[in-house]
């Protein structure tokens, strides 16, 4: 499963110390950002479900925000 979180992470270092954080609360969790996009992305990777509130609540708690970023499907006019 993946699951993709809009942030507002703006440093690299920021970044990695989340990371870290995140991947001891979910070891089985691989987790990146890509803070060239514009919504600050957190990708999150684990072959099983992935407890998406948990991982706002604790980057709440360490005074981020982050939500789930909607399955886009692109429409196509006919």
């Amino acid at each position: 499963m993946v699951e993709v979180f809009k942030t507002n992470v703006q440093d690299e270092d920021h970044a990695l110390l989340l990371v870290a954080e995140i991947q001891k609360s979910f070891p089985g969790y691989i987790v990146n950002f890509d803070l060239e996009d514009c919504d600050r992305i957190l990708r999150v990777k684990s072959s099983a479900r992935i407890d998406a509130d948990s991982i706002i609540k604790l980057l709440h708690e360490l005074g981020y925000h982050a939500g789930i970023l909607p399955d886009e499907v692109p429409t196509f006019a006919l």
